[in-house]
């Protein structure tokens, strides 16, 4: 069985998590997740990173950290997994769904026409003339490692007043070529995800970062269950139960030590793939935008006539795993009242891309025979 994707567990990770239990510190106390938040702020070149148990837990946060509440809404991707989406009715608040552009990151030009067509300024307030509702924030989704146009997000933010919170759970390690700015590092907050499938992995786990180490410190006090007296148990907010664990941290470190070598590593797979499908009518591997340094994260194979079903069926008869995309979240029954504006280019592609595998310990020779499957269809 040639998985697609599946943890890389050669480094430290053992001696790390062998220290941990040995000290006996293995819950959400001890000097790995510390280490862990310092580690990722450094490589991120930020001024804080808080820890928390997943990418979810960290949106959630983040979204409160940003005063959304029931009575605002939040401008969202269609073409995402749904965990980007929930945390924000989790707040009560109400969802409007973006389509994507040829990245399958949120289309900031449909964005832009939506700010200046359907909504309004009004005390300094960006609302929605449909609802009366205030638009709080943005969350956008770096979708398998791409990264979405962030100049032009920060552009709209500056000049409509929303929050940004970026989505970069799938995006560890992704920059901006011209002046080295990594994915998480653009908006008001960046969150990250290390579940078993990420690029790097806690087993579960996720990150906030920012600049604003006063709204950190506030999201660490409510991911620890709010403490204002640790002794005597008194809590003034409504606290999670949502900070890492020391077992999970440990994981982290050793894995934060081979983050540059898995991506190159997906570099290399993802250029034979390439090169290998180069010459096919069926078959497509969408490229990264060329302005950044993606991570590679996952591969996006567009089908020309196969459809998704026939070809996954195909593969797995061949012991190969792969994936459809994301069902559309705006087409979800959670959510198919809320509003979507001017979706076209997801429905194409939710329609058309499978991705194939692409674990960091993936080697040349399962390449080969997953594009021979793929190719022979």
């Amino acid at each position: 069985m040639i998985p697609l994707s599946v943890p890389n567990l050669k480094g430290n990770e053992e001696k790390y998590v062998l220290d941990a239990v040995r000290t006996e510190w293995v819950s959400t106390g001890g000097g790995y997740i510390n280490q862990f938040e310092k580690n990722i702020a450094k490589y991120l070149n930020v001024e804080q990173a808080v820890a928390c148990q997943s990418g979810t837990a960290g949106l959630h946060l983040a979204l409160i950290a940003c005063d959304v509440t029931c009575e605002d809404e939040v401008i969202v991707p269609t073409l995402t997994f749904i965990a980007a989406v929930n945390p924000i009715k989790y707040l009560g608040a109400t969802p409007i769904f973006m389509d994507c552009d040829n990245s399958l990151c949120m289309d900031m030009e449909k964005l832009e026409d939506f700010l200046q067509t359907q909504c309004d300024i009004q005390n300094d307030k960006l609302v929605n003339k449909a609802t009366g509702k205030i638009i709080k924030a943005v969350v956008v989704v770096h979708v398998f490692g791409n990264l979405a146009n962030m100049e032009k997000l920060v552009e709209l933010s500056k000049k409509f007043g929303f929050k940004i919170i970026e989505d970069a759970t799938e995006a560890l390690g992704t920059y901006q070529l011209n002046n080295k700015k990594f994915a998480g590092t653009f908006g008001d907050f960046g969150v990250f995800s290390f579940n078993g499938n990420k690029i790097i992995t806690t087993g579960g786990g996720g990150m906030i970062v920012s600049n604003d180490t006063k709204k950190l410190n506030y999201i660490k006090y409510l991911s620890t269950q709010a403490k204002d007296d640790e002794l005597n148990y008194i809590h003034n907010d409504v606290g999670y139960n949502y900070r890492m664990t020391n077992l999970q941290a440990a994981l982290g470190v050793a894995q934060l030590e081979q983050l540059e070598n898995f991506i190159a590593t997906k570099k290399n797979n993802y250029a034979i793939y390439k090169e290998e499908t180069r010459t096919s009518s069926e078959i497509k591997l969408l490229n990264f935008r060329e302005d950044i340094r993606p991570n590679y994260w996952f591969y996006s194979l567009l089908l020309e006539n196969e459809t998704p079903t026939n070809m996954i069926n195909i593969c797995q008869q061949n012991k190969i795993q792969v994936r459809p995309i994301w069902g559309l979240i705006h087409e979800q029954k959670p959510y198919k009242n809320c509003e979507a504006y001017k979706i076209e280019k997801a429905k194409y592609y939710q329609k058309k891309i499978i991705n194939i595998p692409c674990s960091s310990n993936l080697t040349k020779e399962e390449v080969l025979l997953v594009v021979q499957v793929l190719v022979k269809g």
